[in-house]
Order: structure tokens, then C-alpha cells, then sequence
């Protein structure tokens, strides 16, 4: 019986002893892997990530129909894109000691953003991110707040992957101003503060439009002209959000005259509204012979259109009549 016993004793050790093996070669991690693991390795996809700063909260979830802002607006792909590879491939490149932390994050009160990565309804894996400039990698992570905190990178990548966890809506949405196919379209007004007797007013579906100037409305202009000026409205984008306008500038950039504004009536209701004054720089007043400032009133904020996409909008009246 003793050593029936001992037998068991000796088996029940040697599992132990393997088992702990096997943890230990699973975990290779010199700082633990609960600690330092960062990855989100799914079994086919991710679909979903969750960011959250303070009292803002924003969703990115992979449907039908492709990858969606807070359920609703289409996102852009190459962004989208680019946080899947970062989700998936970034590493620790080296430990960050708690006076460092201390200094660059604790006294600056840098609050993180906490992001949560789904495969559908399975968490994959959560972390924090402290945006700072004290790396090239424009972050510091740690997988919750009394863990290590660590600089991450992607291999291959010596860029800023910290910026990629925004909650700003607007980063993820398309830089379109307009995308509307001619049938989506009832009217156009174009305002053409410089020269005001260039502005116009194109009205009409299905091939059938009036134009008109201030006062009233023409006959004789070319027809084939105006469907080709519609069909522009398929695609316009712009350059980039004017994110570090600060409010000053902003009503320095609204006190002067604007250039142009064009609304949109759309046919199943609503517009948009895009008016776009001259570039300049807000305190030397030196003019952007290539770009505009321009706001959309479905938008708060300034962004930064570029001649060159925005020019086949800019028609003057006499662009429609027949030579």
C-alpha cells in the first residue's frame, strides 16, 4: 500500500513539475506575459475596437457593408488598415523605469486612452496608451494602471503608432466634402464673393435644369455643361483637417470676406453648405496660393482644400454659355 502511495506521490510530482514547464515555455516574456503581452492575435479577424479618453468613447466596428464609426459613417480604409496592422504586430521595444514614467506622464497628467480589441464578441486583448513625445513612437503603454509601462513599436515601422488611437470622430471618417451622385442632387448655389455676377444657381433632375443669375432666370447656355458641372459633385475631397487652429484663429479666419460658398440642396432634403476663405497664415497673414480654409456647416471644424480639388467646382456663369 506504501507503495501504491509512493508511486502516486512521485506521478502527482512529475505532473507539477511539467505543468510548470510548460507555463513557464508558454510565457517566454522576461517581464510576464499578463504584463507585457500586447498583441491582439485573433482566430480569423478582428472586428471591433473600443477607445475610450475620459468621457469620450468611440467605436470602430467591422460590418456588411465594411468598418463603421459609432455604427453609423463609413471609415477610412487605409486608417482603418493601419490599426489592424498595429493591433496585431506591435512589440515592446523597451521598458519604461517609473521615474521616466513619473516625469513624462504622471506630471504632465496625460490621461491614457483605453482601447479594447474584439474578434466579434470575444475580447482579444486591452491596453492603455499615454501619448508623448519623449519617444519616437509617440507612446507608452501598459496593460492596466498598476502594471509596467512599456514604449511599443511595430517592426519595420519607426513612425508615431500612438496617434492611431484617437477618439476624434472626425479622424475617421472620409476627407470628402461632397459625394453625391447628379440624381442625389436638386440644386447648386454658387456664391462668388469676389466677382458677384459670376455666381449662379443651377436647379433640376433627370436632365431637365434651369440656371439663373441673381436676378433672373437664363436661356441658351450649354446643357452638356452643366450635367458635366454636377457630375464633379461625385467625388471632392479635402487635404486635411485644420486641427491646430486654435480659437482665435478661427475668428481671425471668419472675420474676413470668404472667397466662395456653395450650398447643395440634396432631393431627398437637407444641404450642404461648404464655404471657403483665403489660406493664410493666421499671424503673418502670408497667403497659400495653393489651398483654402473651408467648413462645411455639417462639420465644426476647419479643414484645408486644395485648389487643385476643389478648381472644377469654381465655375464662373459664363462657363455655361455656348461659345
Amino acid at each position: 500500500m506504501s507503495n501504491i502511495v509512493l508511486r502516486n506521490t512521485v506521478i502527482s510530482v512529475v505532473l507539477i513539475v511539467l505543468l510548470v514547464i510548460v507555463i513557464l515555455v508558454r510565457d517566454r516574456s522576461p517581464y510576464g506575459k499578463r504584463q507585457s503581452y500586447f498583441a491582439a492575435v485573433p482566430k480569423e479577424e478582428i472586428t471591433g475596437v473600443e477607445l475610450t479618453e475620459g468621457e469620450k468613447k468611440l467605436n470602430l466596428l467591422k460590418t456588411d457593408e465594411g468598418w463603421k464609426v459609432n455604427g453609423a459613417t463609413e471609415t477610412r480604409k487605409n486608417e482603418i488598415l493601419f490599426l489592424v496592422r498595429i493591433l496585431k504586430e506591435m512589440e515592446i521595444k523597451s521598458p519604461v523605469s517609473s521615474d521616466l514614467f513619473e516625469k513624462e506622464i504622471t506630471e504632465n497628467g496625460l490621461l491614457p486612452v483605453k482601447v479594447r480589441v474584439f474578434e466579434r464578441n470575444r475580447l482579444l486583448s486591452s491596453f492603455l496608451v499615454y501619448k508623448t513625445g519623449s519617444n519616437i513612437y509617440g507612446n507608452i503603454m501598459k496593460k492596466k494602471e498598476r502594471t509596467k509601462p512599456f514604449i511599443i513599436y511595430v517592426p519595420g515601422y519607426e513612425g508615431d503608432i500612438g496617434s492611431q488611437f484617437t477618439v476624434d470622430e472626425y479622424y475617421w471618417q472620409p476627407y470628402n466634402i461632397f459625394n453625391l451622385l447628379p440624381s442625389e442632387i436638386s440644386s447648386i448655389i454658387l456664391e462668388n464673393y469676389s466677382e458677384p455676377t459670376s455666381s449662379f444657381t443651377l436647379t433640376g433632375r433627370n436632365g431637365i435644369y434651369t440656371l439663373a443669375d441673381s436676378t433672373e432666370c437664363l436661356s441658351g447656355f450649354d446643357t452638356a455643361r452643366v450635367k458635366r458641372y454636377i457630375s464633379y459633385f461625385t467625388w471632392v475631397p479635402f487635404e486635411n483637417w485644420a486641427s491646430d487652429l486654435t480659437d482665435d484663429k478661427k475668428e481671425k479666419i471668419t472675420k474676413h470676406n470668404p472667397l466662395f460658398r456653395i450650398t447643395v440642396r440634396k432631393a431627398n432634403g437637407g444641404e450642404i453648405v461648404l464655404t471657403l476663405w483665403e489660406r493664410f497664415d493666421a499671424d503673418s497673414e502670408e497667403k497659400d496660393s495653393d489651398r483654402l480654409w473651408g467648413k462645411a456647416d455639417e462639420r465644426d471644424e476647419f479643414f484645408i482644400v486644395r485648389y487643385f480639388d476643389i478648381d472644377p467646382l469654381l465655375k464662373e456663369l459664363s462657363y455655361f454659355c455656348k461659345e
